[in-house]
């Protein structure tokens, strides 16, 4: 079987390997270069917009008056920015821990042995180990590598391509992919209510507990010698329904919010949450899917753990919601199924990279 690491190296064994100048395909373009700064820098900034910080211990409070401003500020911060910091969660700590722990203990064995799980993405196996294989006409590779899996519902799920070391990565995972679903209802439920439309609506059309996927990648973005020419994950926005992240608390997500990058700040304990395109074409753009992008650094390796909520490729027709659509409203996105959705933006993204930059 040919694995993707016969046409990409790994981006660890490149930064363990002692280089101090990165190979071409993972400088970014001029117009990029301009605004990557220094991250531990950029992260101490206090001035300016920040990500907004959501506190859901009241999000299931028996006085109505306190529920529903728990829910005002998810859609508040929905329809503003597309991205929170959500804390009081309800996810244990130690359980998050172990999560963190989990992924970590992969990452930290020998490449050979991580090898053993590499993704055959030329034949369409994504799951398992892998690294960005150039995906448009500029050949541009991103820094850093990564393992991606399916770990909701479990019917679903192939475990035989799950990591069997830390033997405890089964368990954890399992457990924070069931705590993680039900959060996802949680946010669902209030986004629909922020539309006027009954509390579960959102998440039938995303394909409810049965067909709604949740899909793993842990991002691995070793220390890099030229942190000012590369990106970790180039600007895009989400597919997804909905994206949890967790992290290891080293900053590097940018969010692209009022015409500049925005850097987040790490909140302990905290979970981030990204409204995904799925959201933002059934809401009819009321809620945001935010451009964002990860930067990577020289002094810390940084880790993040992205959960995506993803609906069925086929057998859902995502278009904004006939409730919220008016003459006034007019539609602003084509029936599409998700897998469709998805050929369209990877078919624009590769015209954009064959489009010459218009002179200004």
């Amino acid at each position: 079987m040919v694995t993707s690491s016969v046409l990409v190296p790994r981006v660890e064994s490149l930064a363990s390997s002692g280089i101090e100048s990165i190979p071409k395909e993972y400088i970014r373009p001029q117009e990029e270069l301009n605004n990557i700064g220094n991250v531990f820098e950029d992260v101490k900034k206090n001035e300016g917009p920040q990500v907004p910080t959501i506190d859901l211990m009241e999000i299931e409070s028996e006085d109505k008056v306190v529920r529903e401003k728990c829910r005002e500020e998810i859609v508040k911060a929905a329809k503003e920015w597309g991205v929170m910091h959500l804390v009081n969660h309800g996810i244990p700590d130690d359980l998050i821990d172990r999560v963190r722990k989990a992924g970590q203990a992969f990452f930290d064995l020998p490449i050979e042995e991580k090898e053993k799980y590499a993704n055959d993405q030329a034949s369409g196996n994504v799951q398992g180990y892998g690294s960005k294989l150039a995906n448009n006409a500029s050949g541009q590779l991103e820094w850093e590598d990564y393992f991606f899996h399916l770990i909701f519902p479990e019917d679903k799920r192939d475990i035989s391509v799950w990591p069997k070391t830390p033997s405890d990565y089964t368990k954890v995972t399992s457990e924070y992919a069931r705590l993680l679903r039900s959060l996802a209802s949680k946010i669902l439920s209030a986004l629909s209510l922020g539309l006027g439309l009954e509390e579960g609506r959102l998440e039938k059309e995303v394909g409810g507990m049965e067909e709604l996927l949740l899909q793993m990648k842990i991002n691995y973005y070793p220390r890099c010698p030229q942190p000012e020419l590369a990106l970790g994950v180039e600007a895009h926005t989400d597919i997804s329904a909905l994206t949890f992240i967790l992290h290891n608390m080293v900053p590097g997500l940018q969010l692209f919010y009022e015409g500049k990058w925005v850097t987040a700040k790490c909140v302990p304990n905290s979970i981030i949450m990204h409204v995904g395109d799925t959201v933002e074409i059934l809401s009819n753009g009321k809620y945001k899917s935010i451009l964002h992008r990860g930067v990577v650094n020289k002094e810390k390796v940084r880790i993040s753990w992205a959960v995506f909520c993803e609906p069925p490729k086929e057998k859902i027709i995502l278009k904004p919601l006939t409730e919220i659509v008016t003459e006034a409203e007019p539609p602003l996105f084509p029936p599409r199924t998700f897998a469709q959705h998805l050929a369209h933006k990877l078919f624009r993204k590769t015209q954009d990279s064959l489009t010459p930059p218009k002179a200004d």
